[in-house]
């Protein structure tokens, strides 16, 4: 078990985004979290990452008790973990090559050719090889969005969490970058995806879905009881 989530509380700035949050992450799952703007997916990705501490419940992500994990303990755990913003989040004085070995430096990593060959890896899996010395600026959005995926496979994590990854991408390289994730799941890694297009969700098979909605995090069937809910919210019903 990666995430084990049992009637968990979370508060921000003393308010409560969420509670009764039931939600459990092994290895290989694929989880969409869906929901409106300020529903609470970021807040909860938050809190399995250690930037947000869960108030009630329990909380465990990888044998770590998030309610009560030391601020000292929270690099090892983002060692194990791979994160992906929707704005990219990359070192824009850096070149690609750079921006990754930044990481693998930061982390721990020794030894040039180590490090090297880790990069190469990774450019190579998300199929950026030729583009590792150029900086974020001469590259597309898509090609930055990749980038940030490699740096996430940098430790080899056992869960991405991946905020909005394609919410800046147009269809066509949205839809890139979700076959890059499925592929990268089909390897064993776990992912965590917030998503407001319910057209990606129907390309990974097997995937689980749960809403954020009026405080809790709702499991769905499918994308039509996500649409359904969406509707019922339009029209007041919920």
């Amino acid at each position: 078990m990666i995430v084990n989530y049992k009637n968990v509380e979370i508060k921000h700035d003393d308010v409560t985004i969420l509670t009764g949050v039931d939600f459990e992450v092994s290895q290989g799952d694929f989880i969409f979290i869906t929901g409106r703007v300020g529903s609470g997916k970021s807040t909860l990705l938050s809190t399995v990452y250690g930037e947000l501490r869960p108030t009630g419940g329990e909380a465990r992500v990888l044998d770590y008790d998030m309610r009560k994990i030391k601020w000292r303990h929270i690099p090892h755990l983002r060692s194990q973990l791979g994160i992906v913003f929707q704005s990219f989040e990359l070192l824009t004085n850096l070149t690609v090559r750079s921006n990754l070995r930044f990481v693998l430096k930061a982390t721990g990593m020794k030894g040039r050719d180590n490090i090297n060959r880790r990069i190469e890896e990774v450019l190579t899996k998300t199929d950026l090889l030729d583009k590792a010395d150029k900086f974020p600026f001469e590259l597309s959005g898509g090609e930055q969005q990749r980038v940030a995926i490699a740096r996430s496979l940098l430790n080899k994590p056992k869960l991405i969490i991946a905020d909005e990854p394609t919410g800046n991408l147009d269809v066509e390289t949205g839809l890139s970058v979700m076959k890059l994730l499925e592929e990268i799941r089909s390897e064993g890694t776990a992912i965590i995806m917030t998503t407001h297009n319910m057209s990606l969700i129907n390309i990974v098979e097997g995937a689980r879905i749960y809403r954020c909605q009026d405080g809790h995090l709702v499991y769905q069937n499918n994308v039509d009881d996500v649409a359904e809910a969406d509707e019922n919210e339009d029209n007041g019903l919920d």
